[in-house]
């Protein structure tokens, strides 16, 4: 997915019966923004992370959450063929199905509980279209900041079934790293863990994490507590690291989450619209690049092409003003892109 905004941001960036005796977890919530994909009918997603409180969580640098939006009434998802570099985007549905078309030729359908993993790595584009199948259009959409050893990879996609669990009660589906004893076979660069948990209603869950990462639960449904902090829906929940354990309870509702987590990032990101860099000049070139090779605005030299093509048009919606054009960069802001703090 891209980041859609014209002037994107620049961020500088429970009780003891609860957790079993254990002192209760620091927990902090970080409430969502909603910001629109595109024009005036577009779909709107909300964003928890990046957010003014924290730019990552382990190498997760964005979150955007979307749904449940009727695609028979609206415009569903029309995202036309954009840029990425230093990052892989990670696709994840709950409902409905999504077509998906990069640079370096994948062509593939996102379904619920499957995931689709795009590593930019030196530079990708890539297209997003919901499918005339679809109805209901409900996910997520995750961003996974590239260390610097693996931050100039060749592009390249890959598509997984997750691995499916129970864990007391809770159906869990693992699509990055090891959670509840099973491990995913996604390609990852840094440590990093991701599931979707189901859990029913008056259910109490303790799962098991690694002290060493920071982990963050995203409610898509329903309402939950961890370690006793109440977390509505749309919230994401930070827990910092040196937890070996995350208790997470229902009311009574079902509840549906989002785990995500990982060794916390030790490096400075210049993050700009659909770019992951680490300093200013890199910024700047990626958008020039962009602009010349898919805009056609600017001098094209062959030698620093980053992106491939723009891998023409995805497929037309003339019913929704979609033509499949390549998205042209927003302007550069008018002071030097600093670092996210986190």
């Amino acid at each position: 997915m891209s980041n859609l905004e014209k002037n994107p941001n620049e961020l500088l960036i429970g009780d003891d019966d609860d957790v079993h005796g254990r002192e209760p977890l620091a927990v902090a919530i970080l409430a969502p923004r909603e910001v629109p994909l595109g024009g005036p009918r577009a779909m709107t997603v909300r964003r928890t992370l990046p957010s003014r409180e924290r730019s990552m969580i382990g190498a997760w640098c964005f979150v955007d959450h979307y749904g449940p939006t009727d695609v028979q009434t609206g415009t569903g998802m029309l995202v036309p063929p954009h840029p990425h570099t230093g990052l892989q985007t990670v696709s994840w549905l709950f409902d409905g199905e999504i077509e998906h078309r990069d640079s370096v030729g994948s062509h593939a359908l996102v379904r619920p509980g499957e995931l689709n993993l795009m590593t930019a790595g030196r530079g990708i584009s890539h297209s997003e279209v919901s499918t005339d199948a679809t109805t209901l259009l409900r996910g997520v959409q995750l961003w996974l900041a590239l260390p610097e050893a693996a931050r100039e990879v060749e592009p390249f996609f890959e598509s997984h079934a997750a691995v499916v669990t129970t864990l007391g009660g809770a159906s869990v589906q693992v699509f990055f790293g090891t959670v509840a004893g099973v491990t995913a076979s996604a390609t990852t660069f840094t440590r990093v863990v991701a599931a979707q948990i189901d859990l029913p209603r008056n259910t109490r869950i303790e799962l098991a994490v690694d002290p060493r990462d920071e982990h963050g639960v995203l409610v898509d449904t329903g309402s939950v507590t961890i370690d006793g902090t109440p977390v509505a829906r749309t919230e994401l929940a930070f827990v910092e690291a040196g937890a070996s354990g995350i208790a997470i309870a229902t009311g009574d509702d079902d509840a549906r989450l989002i785990l995500i987590g990982g060794e916390p990032f030790g490096e400075q990101i210049v993050m700009w619209w659909n770019f992951v860099g680490r300093t200013h000049e890199e910024i700047v070139a990626f958008r020039a690049a962009w602009q010349a090779e898919a805009i056609g605005d600017g001098d094209l030299d062959a030698r620093d092409a980053r992106f491939t093509s723009t891998h023409g048009d995805p497929g037309t919606r003339d019913a929704h003003g979609y033509s499949g054009a390549p998205l042209p960069a927003p302007a550069l802001p008018t002071v030097r892109l600093l670092p996210r703090r986190r």
